[in-house]
């Protein structure tokens, strides 16, 4: 009787949500088809691919791991994956608090119509491509034509090669980074903080507490488990770089810092037709991805935080 009260209750349980179900068919076949099936092809990092047999009838390396030795003896991998490094953890120091303190600011805006115009002000630079942006900072930072130098020169100063310089390089292509994702993710902070009991502010203010205060003791708190969230998935891309960014923005003057693991990938194994070895620097990218995010994960259940799962 049991089982057959547990298999009625099911059915009426599907029979009232079936059309949900039916719903979530279609982005979970679009996640196996295009997420989860092209992981088969992860063998290629083990084969010695030809494009003209295909993955599955291609042969095995001969050892099996001779792509991965092939690039973890390569000065270049290992400046690349230097460099991916950090430039990845110079974002996330610099650009990670960012989009929380202007939440915080556009929080405690009084008149609508101006927090409105800022906040469409600062998400704009984010419908911008990295090749439209990389674009406007060579016009603007040229060492003889650009708009920054001309105006040192006018007042006597020596022209600054920022994207020449290595060291004045990586300080451009971050604060980039940051000027044009910032707005954007202050979208996330601000919907946390409207999700803050109103009423918990009241009682501050009825206590003398002052805008810092309230700041300090209230929102911060309240918006503690989407930074933990974010600050996770962050960590958990700390080795990886899409390519469009570093990839407008480098020139040969400064390969030292600016090649990545994608430009690496692009110039060595797609360009060069050494897909195997493609595929074995995307693997062992994603299983260090892998270990930073449990990492950070088990790190934040420890502290006593809900984590991503």
């Amino acid at each position: 009787m049991k089982q057959k009260s547990v298999g009625h209750k099911l059915g009426l349980y599907l029979k009232r949500t079936w059309t949900l179900y039916l719903m979530m068919a279609l982005p979970l076949a679009f996640a196996i088809v295009f997420r989860y099936l092209p992981m088969t092809n992860i063998s290629m990092a083990f084969k010695d691919y030809n494009m003209f047999k295909g993955v599955w009838d291609s042969p095995w390396s001969d050892p099996l791991y001779r792509w991965f030795e092939e690039a973890f003896t390569s000065k270049d991998f290992w400046n690349a994956f230097r460099n991916t490094l950090m430039l990845n953890s110079l974002d996330l120091l610099f650009g990670f608090p960012m989009p929380i303190i202007l939440a915080l600011l556009l929080n405690e805006l009084v008149f609508r119509r101006y927090k409105k115009f800022t906040q469409t002000v600062l998400y704009l630079p984010h419908f911008l491509s990295w090749i439209i942006v990389s674009g406007i900072a060579k016009q603007l930072l040229a060492p003889r034509t650009g708009v920054v130098n001309v105006l040192l020169a006018e007042i006597g100063a020596d022209p600054i090669n920022f994207l020449t310089e290595n060291f004045l390089y990586v300080i451009t292509y971050i604060v980039l980074g940051v000027w044009k994702e910032m707005g954007w993710n202050t979208i996330i902070y601000l919907a946390a903080i409207t999700g803050i009991n109103p009423e918990l502010y009241e009682a501050a203010e009825v206590d003398g507490a002052s805008r810092l205060r309230k700041i300090w003791h209230i929102t911060l708190p309240g918006i503690r488990s989407t930074i933990v969230v974010l600050l996770i998935m962050n960590l958990g891309r700390i080795l990886g770089s899409e390519i469009d960014r570093p990839f407008a923005m480098m020139n040969s003057m400064v390969m030292k810092v600016a090649d990545v693991i994608s430009t690496y990938v692009y110039r060595v194994g797609i360009r060069g037709f050494q897909f195997s070895l493609t595929a074995a620097v995307g693997l062992f990218q994603s299983v260090i991805c892998v270990i930073f995010l449990l990492t950070a994960n088990a790190v934040a259940k420890k502290f006593g935080e809900r984590g991503i799962w």
